[in-house]
């Protein structure tokens, strides 16, 4: 992996300015305090930290490469105190050998550069441990990322399993009641039998259709919801009836594919289904600003048994709300005396026409 300054050129930028900072601030100092000429002071400047920022780039590949996953600490410890003394012996001796040769008759500055090697040692110990302490920090974010990254991924791909998983539950009551009608129109109408099998074609291809983002518009998924009421409606006759009152502001708003298959299956399930006269369902679409508000409503014989608790399809569409919205009151459920309603809040979210 490339060095964390070198490969990002804003750090590199900032790595290059802190250098030249403190060749001013040294040049300063020695010429200042230390009465050293201009020229010996900015040549010492910039050769000993020149030297030190270009060997502190390539500590990063002894840290990453060489002591990052060492795990016993009394190993780590004397690795890093031989890496430091090797590092510095380096950079003290090119340093003093090249500013031999650029300052070669400059006897007052030979002078101050031997009695300096001393307090240049701790400097560059000093220096060392700089530089360890933030490629160490570096390294544990560099880490932290990867790990949420690999983490994120796993939570997605889990979520688009379960998201599969909970679409692709298709009654198979449904698919054989279906086929029988088929069977039976075969018979008494064949152009219906033939009409019924392209919507019931129509309907699974859709259903079984998945895309990356498992979403479609309101009104691809209000054409595939009359697909399915058109199949059960050889079924069930006159007993089912459906309205529906949708504004075209609903119409290309995004809601998750086959969210509302299994809620009118459960109007039929338990209104439709356990009648012999006439059931209306009835589906309302209200926009706002911050939701598609959807309402199924059916009818339903009082007298017959109610039903306990929530079915697995509604289960399993509160469970597809909060896995894709991260929400957990997006479904609502009302029951009256003779009508039963599922509210379902869609987040706004608007798609591109073609």
């Amino acid at each position: 992996m490339w060095n964390p300054f070198t490969k990002n050129r804003k750090y590199l930028i900032i790595y290059m300015a802190v250098w030249a900072m403190l060749m001013l601030i040294q040049t300063a100092i020695l010429n200042y305090y230390q009465a050293l000429k201009l020229t010996s002071s900015i040549n010492d400047a910039v050769v000993f930290n020149g030297l030190l920022a270009l060997i502190g780039l390539n500590l990063w590949n002894v840290l990453r490469f060489n002591l990052k996953d060492q795990k016993n600490t009394f190993d780590l410890i004397v690795n890093h105190l031989l890496a430091a003394i090797i590092t510095i012996t380096i950079w003290l001796a090119a340093g003093y050998f090249l500013l031999k040769a650029l300052e070669s008759e400059n006897v007052e500055y030979l002078n101050f550069l031997e009695y300096s090697l001393p307090w240049r040692a701790v400097i560059g110990s000093f220096f060392y441990l700089i530089f360890v302490l933030i490629y160490y920090m570096m390294l544990y974010y560099e880490d932290l990322q990867q790990k949420l990254h690999v983490e994120a991924e796993l939570n997605s791909l889990v979520r688009e399993a379960e998201l599969s998983a909970l679409k692709s539950q298709i009654n198979p009551h449904f698919l054989f009641n279906s086929l029988n009608s088929i069977s039976s129109l075969t018979m008494s109408s064949p152009e219906k039998a033939q009409e019924m099998v392209i919507k019931l074609s129509d309907f699974l291809r859709y259903s079984l259709s998945h895309d990356r983002n498992e979403t479609t518009t309101f009104k691809k998924e209000l054409e595939n919801i009359e697909r399915y009421l058109d199949i059960e409606k050889v079924r069930f006759g006159h007993r089912l009836k459906y309205q529906k009152f949708v504004p075209d502001a609903c119409l290309q708003a995004t809601i998750p594919n086959m969210i509302l298959q299994p809620l009118f299956e459960n109007a039929i399930k338990h209104g439709v289904y356990q009648s012999t006269e006439e059931v209306l369902v009835e589906l309302r679409c209200e926009p706002n600003s911050d939701f598609l508000e959807l309402h199924i409503l059916n009818d339903f014989d009082p007298e017959s048994a109610k039903p306990k608790g929530e079915g697995i399809g509604l289960k399993n569409i509160r469970k597809r709300l909060q896995l894709t919205y991260q929400r957990a009151d997006l479904l609502e459920i009302r029951r009256g005396k003779i009508e039963f309603e599922v509210i379902l809040r869609i987040p706004i979210q608007k798609v591109k026409n073609n």
